[in-house]
Formats: C-alpha cells, sequence, structure tokens
C-alpha cells in the first residue's frame, strides 16, 4: 500500500492527455473506419479497382490521423519528459526545460527550452478549459519540482 507521500506523487507524475481532441477524433476515427468499407463494398456506379483503392487509402490516411491525434500525450518520469505531438515525438531531460507558458491564444501549452528552442505540448489543450489549466499548473510544478538546485532550493 502506498502511503500519501507516495500516492500524491504517482498523482502528480500521471500522463498528460487531451480530453475533447482525444473523444472527438476517437469518433470520428471510428466512424470513419466503419464508413470507408461500408462506402467501398458499396459503392453504386462504374468506379475501378484503382478507384476503390484510392477511397480505402483516403479513409485509412483519416483513421491514421485520427488514432495519431488520440494518442497525443505527455509522459513524466524522474528522469524527464517524454511528449508525443501529432506528427513527432521528443523525449526532454528536466534541465532542457526552463518555463511553461501557457499564456492567451495558445492552443496549446509550450516549453521553452534552454537551447533556446521552443516545444508545442498538445496533450494539453486549451479546448479542455479549466482542466487544461489545471494540468499546465501540474506540468510547471514538476518542472519546477525536477529542476531544483542548489541555488534555487
Amino acid at each position: 500500500m502506498d502511503t500519501p507521500r507516495e500516492a500524491a506523487r504517482r498523482e502528480l507524475h500521471a500522463p498528460f492527455r487531451p480530453r475533447l481532441a482525444r473523444v472527438v477524433a476517437l469518433i470520428f476515427g471510428l466512424v470513419v473506419a466503419v464508413a470507408t468499407p461500408v462506402l467501398v463494398l458499396t459503392i453504386p456506379g462504374e468506379y475501378g479497382l484503382p478507384d476503390l483503392l484510392g477511397f480505402a487509402l483516403v479513409g485509412g490516411a483519416i483513421v491514421w490521423f485520427c488514432w495519431r491525434q488520440a494518442t497525443v500525450r505527455v509522459l513524466v518520469d524522474e528522469t524527464g519528459v517524454s511528449v508525443r505531438n501529432l506528427l513527432l515525438s521528443r523525449r526532454l531531460e528536466w534541465a532542457e526545460i526552463v518555463s511553461v507558458r501557457f499564456g492567451q491564444g495558445r492552443p496549446w501549452v509550450q516549453l521553452d527550452l534552454a537551447d533556446g528552442d521552443t516545444l508545442a505540448v498538445m496533450g494539453i489543450q486549451r479546448a479542455d478549459g479549466a482542466f487544461a489549466a489545471a494540468a499546465a499548473s501540474r506540468l510547471a510544478t514538476l518542472v519546477a519540482l525536477h529542476t531544483r538546485t542548489t541555488e534555487n532550493n
């Protein structure tokens, strides 16, 4: 059984995932996954095999895109952060992250990195409202916790 401290630490290190975008992507992907074969097998007219394969490929691409959107996330552990965005994934050590920004007008959290670059974090999205604000705050807390040095203790 976990101590209260261990349980709080586990909760603090829980994965970050969007809510609204994930639900929409899963539902839309499921609809396209079901509708594409139905369309290909029952479409009337004089469509040849290349046309039907084209329909199937487009449907497959849409399903892949929806799956990818539904699996956007941020995983955190004691050594760093793994960010999985729509197209790219990246692993960062805690020391590489300078700050967490989620200001007005940003569709998702942005990390400022030590090398001067920035990284979008699609796992925390503005569309999720207060849930997203709390998640951004939790991520900022994790960055502060894991980048603490003897100078800022």
